[in-house]
């Protein structure tokens, strides 16, 4: 399934249906704090164990789970590799959990060797259900995936790809239009907004990052070259919407789990269509219409090749050129560029209609001119996206929203976890345009449940509650 699509909740809900614990292996330590934040805010019983975690609370969290006292345990695959693999034999481990199974196969976008080393795990705890998530997966990955953890004979789910929140844009770059000029102008417009703007190198990043910063643009870098205290500081900042752009490598990647992201920006082609996928998928998870713009070049594709030289097996090296050809065929083609993308999944659908450049019949220079506009959630799934055009919050509903993501902000801080972790902007829009007045309309609003009535209900409510606002 799509990022976004829900595929936590897959094993979110066995967890509490379960007995015993689930092994959730996932692949970024900052990742796993978030989801565990989240969870424990829905009222889950959940933990990490990594290599951040000091001695006597490792120990005390081992303890507690071979008592059976945690639904979730997310562990990196590196984790695995140690003491810990053998002592998980004798917990209470109801189902494994290969988060971003994609790492595990060498033609995957993000082969982690660690993720290969998984094998065998299905049977060291007992022949316990293995679940294998992923959103970029072709068939041949598939395949890979299924093999390296043993599954047999596995059932087998796949979701639409086609997300028409998402607005695709795609620019060759030749013309002057695209250059840092266009990409200030695009931000500014956007203020208060959260974006990334994905770079091939870590020296494109560290300039453009500057430059945006130098012109009153709250940007920040990210990339491998920075340590690893100042890309957890830049990290930490754009997910408490300190920060409102990182511009970053594809080192950002799996990182991020911010359901807000408004837009995403490629100022160099990705390396591969899964990677693109996976990279414009950190947009508008929230459901609410973001954009998603791509910038490339014939010379891209020989930058990807230069690095590609190091890659030592043949067989893979020559895999991932194609890979990179395909991105740049896939950017070229006519027609629908959601219809084209999610092809490469082995999926159909009409053309989107509203959800591209090609099908608005607009190209770069609209986007770059057009008027800014705070939008809400709309309601549609695959196949149509005229449903699911956002509509924009005005008035009354427009101060509100602004005066609930105050609220929102202050009591993320008071927690210490990033803003959507409270709710989301697509919850705030509903609860602006719905207006509850009571804890039973607050409950009726989507994205509220009885966890976090109970932890904010009475603070929204009251600034619900706060008198007219005027537009």
């Amino acid at each position: 399934m799509p990022t976004g699509a829900g595929k936590s909740l897959t094993f979110q809900i066995p967890a509490r249906i379960l007995p015993g614990t689930v092994l959730v292996v996932s692949p970024l330590i900052s990742l796993m704090k978030d989801q565990v934040d989240a969870l424990t805010r829905y009222g889950f019983r959940a933990t990490v164990l990594n290599s951040s975690i000091a001695y006597e609370t490792r120990r005390d969290r081992l303890q507690r789970l071979r008592a059976g006292e945690y639904e979730l345990v997310y562990v990196a695959p590196e984790g695995l590799e140690g003491s810990l693999r053998a002592m998980l034999a004798q917990m209470p481990i109801s189902l494994v959990v290969v988060d971003e199974a994609h790492c595990i196969s060498e033609w995957g976008h993000d082969f982690r060797p660690a993720y290969r080393r998984l094998c065998g795990l299905k049977q060291e705890l007992g022949g316990v259900p293995v679940l294998a998530l992923t959103a970029t997966a072709t068939r041949r990955v598939a395949g890979d995936i299924i093999r390296q953890l043993g599954m047999v004979k596995p059932d087998g789910f796949k979701g639409s790809f086609f997300r028409p929140n998402l607005r695709l844009w795609a620019h060759k770059k030749g013309d002057g239009r695209g250059s840092r000029q266009d990409l200030l102008g695009y931000v500014r417009r956007r203020a208060g907004e959260s974006g990334i703007i994905y770079s091939l190198s870590r020296k494109n990043v560290d300039t453009l990052a500057a430059f945006l910063a130098a012109n009153g643009v709250r940007a920040l870098p990210y990339h491998a070259g920075l340590d690893e205290v100042t890309r957890a500081r830049h990290q930490d900042a754009f997910a408490r919407d300190e920060a409102d752009v990182v511009v970053a490598t594809i080192a950002f990647g799996m990182g991020i789990d911010k359901s807000n992201v408004r837009y995403v920006i490629h100022r160099e082609m990705p390396r591969s269509i899964e990677g693109y996928t996976q990279e414009i998928g950190r947009a508008g998870r929230d459901g609410v219409a973001s954009d998603c713009v791509l910038l490339y070049s014939w010379a891209d594709v020989i930058a990807h090749e230069r690095l590609q030289s190091t890659i030592e097996d043949v067989t893979v090296r020559r895999a991932a050129a194609a890979k990179t050809k395909a991105m740049f065929e896939l950017a070229e083609a006519p027609g629908c560029r959601h219809e084209r993308l999610v092809a490469t999944f082995d999926e159909l659908i009409p053309p989107c209609g509203v959800s591209c450049d090609h099908c608005r019949g607009e190209a770069l220079g609209d986007l770059l001119v057009a008027a800014r506009a705070r939008t809400r959630i709309g309601q549609g799934g695959a196949g149509a996206a005229k449903a699911s055009a956002a509509a924009p919050l005005a008035g009354a509903e427009a101060a509100l929203f602004e005066r609930l993501r105050v609220l929102r902000r202050s009591l993320a801080d008071a927690e210490g976890v990033p803003a959507y972790i409270v709710f989301s902007d697509a919850v705030l829009a509903r609860m602006a345009a719905m207006r509850p007045a009571d804890e039973a309309g607050l409950l009726a609003v989507p994205g509220v449940g009885p966890a976090k009535l109970a932890r904010y209900g009475a603070a929204f409510l009251q600034a619900i509650r706060g008198g007219d606002v005027r537009p």
